[in-house]
C-alpha cells in the first residue's frame, strides 16, 4: 500500500469513527432529554490560567444547561494534568480558585454539581495502574493530543504526557460518567475511555460489569476565534477573559488587529481578523455576524471595535457582578472545593473497591 493509500484509508477510518460517534451522540441526547437523571456527566478544565469567552460558549454554557436539565453533573479541575506539558505549578492555587469563581458566576450550582480537584482524590488516580494494563503503547502514540505534543515539543515526551489519555479515562470512569460533552477534536479521548471500560469489564467483570461505556455528546458550538483570527487561547494572548474588567476588555479589543480595507465585511478566510471580531459580537448578541458587518459598513474598523466592546461588556456585566460578589468570601469558595473533594473521594473509594473486588484483590 502506498503512503497516499494509507492516508486515504486512515481518513476513511476516522470519518467512519466520527459518524458512529455522532449517531451515538444524537441517540444519547434524545434519551437524556426524556430521562436526564439517569445520566452522569464528567467534564473539566486544566487550571493553566483564567477562563475566557471561548470556554464559556464552547463548554461552560452546556454544563449549566445539563445541570439544569437534572443530569448528575461533575466538573474536574485537572491540576495534576497541568504538569503533563509544563515545568511549574506557580499560580496553580490562584488559578483553581478562579476557575471555581467563574463556574459559579456562570451558573454552576455546587448543590447540583460536584466540583473537585484531581490531586485531592487519590483513589481516582490509583485507577491509572490497572487501566494502563488495558492499552498498548501504539494506541497511546496514536492519540492526537500526544501526537501533536510530540511534534510541537522541543524536548522528550514525558511518561505523564504519553499516558494523558488514560488519566482522562480515570477522570471519566471513577464516577461512572456515561456522557462527556466535548468538541470533535477531543473525541479520541472518549473513544479510548470506552475501550478501557470495555476491556476491563471483559477481562475482570463479565458477569457484573463495573464501568459504563461513556458516550461523547458532540458539541455543535463553532470554534471561537481569538481577537487576532487564530483560535482563542490563553497562550496566544488573544482571549477575552470572563473575569476581566470592562476597561481591560476594551483595551484588549482596541489593540486587536484588523486590515487596511475600510468597509466591514464577514469572510473568515479572506478577512480572518475582522471576521473574528464580528464572530465575537455575534456570539454575545445572538445576531448574525454578516448582519452586523452590513450595519457597520463603511464606518470602518474603529466603529466595529466600539460595537464589539459595547456588546461584550454588556454580555459580561452580569457575570462580572456575580463574580465580584462571590469573591468577597473566598473562604466559602474554598469550602465548596473542599466539599467537592470530599464527595469525589467517597465516590472514588467505592469505585476502587469495586475494581479490587472484580480483580480478586480484596484481602
Amino acid at each position: 500500500m502506498t503512503d497516499e493509500q494509507k492516508l486515504t484509508a486512515a481518513g476513511n477510518e476516522m470519518s467512519a469513527s466520527f459518524l458512529a460517534a455522532k449517531k451515538r451522540s444524537d441517540e444519547t441526547l434524545a434519551k437524556l432529554e426524556s430521562n436526564p437523571s439517569s445520566f452522569t456527566m464528567l467534564t473539566g478544565d486544566r487550571p493553566t490560567g483564567r477562563l475566557h469567552l471561548g470556554h464559556y460558549f464552547g463548554s461552560i454554557r452546556e454544563r449549566v444547561a445539563m445541570q439544569e436539565r437534572g443530569v448528575n453533573t461533575n466538573i474536574i479541575i485537572a491540576d495534576y494534568q497541568v504538569i503533563t506539558d509544563r515545568d511549574t505549578t506557580e499560580h496553580i492555587q490562584d488559578n483553581v480558585l478562579n476557575l471555581v469563581l467563574d463556574y459559579m458566576a456562570a451558573g454552576i450550582d455546587p448543590n447540583k454539581t460536584m466540583m473537585f480537584t484531581h490531586s485531592a482524590v487519590p483513589a481516582e488516580n490509583q485507577l491509572l495502574l490497572p487501566f494502563l494494563s488495558l492499552v498498548t503503547e501504539a494506541e497511546l502514540h496514536r492519540n492526537p493530543t500526544v501526537k501533536s505534543e510530540m511534534e510541537a515539543s522541543g524536548h522528550a515526551l514525558t511518561g505523564l504526557l504519553l499516558t494523558y489519555p488514560v488519566h482522562q479515562a480515570c477522570d471519566i470512569l471513577f464516577c461512572k460518567a456515561n456522557v462527556v460533552p466535548i468538541g470533535k477534536d477531543n473525541l479520541p479521548h472518549v473513544e479510548i475511555t470506552r475501550t478501557i471500560a470495555r476491556r476491563f469489564n471483559e477481562r475482570y467483570a463479565k458477569k457484573n460489569p463495573v464501568f459504563p461505556e461513556p458516550a461523547a455528546i458532540l458539541s455543535d458550538a463553532p470554534e471561537i476565534p481569538g481577537l487576532d483570527g487564530r483560535k482563542m487561547s490563553k497562550s496566544y494572548g488573544n482571549s477575552i477573559m470572563l473575569g476581566a474588567t470592562a476597561e481591560e476588555t476594551a483595551k484588549l479589543i482596541k489593540k486587536s488587529p484588523t486590515d487596511s480595507e475600510r468597509r466591514i465585511t464577514f469572510g473568515p478566510i479572506a478577512r480572518p481578523q475582522v471576521s473574528a471580531l464580528l464572530t465575537t459580537a455575534g456570539l454575545v448578541t445572538g445576531r448574525d455576524p454578516k448582519e452586523i458587518a452590513e450595519e457597520i459598513g463603511d464606518a470602518g474598523a474603529g466603529a466595529l471595535k466600539q460595537y464589539v466592546i459595547k456588546s461584550v461588556n454588556e454580555f459580561l456585566a452580569p457575570h462580572r457582578e456575580r463574580r465580584a460578589e462571590l469573591a468577597k468570601d473566598m473562604d466559602s469558595i474554598r469550602d465548596i472545593l473542599h466539599d467537592g473533594n470530599k464527595r469525589a473521594n467517597a465516590i472514588a473509594e467505592e469505585t476502587l473497591d469495586q475494581v479490587r473486588e472484580a480483580m480478586g484483590m480484596k484481602y
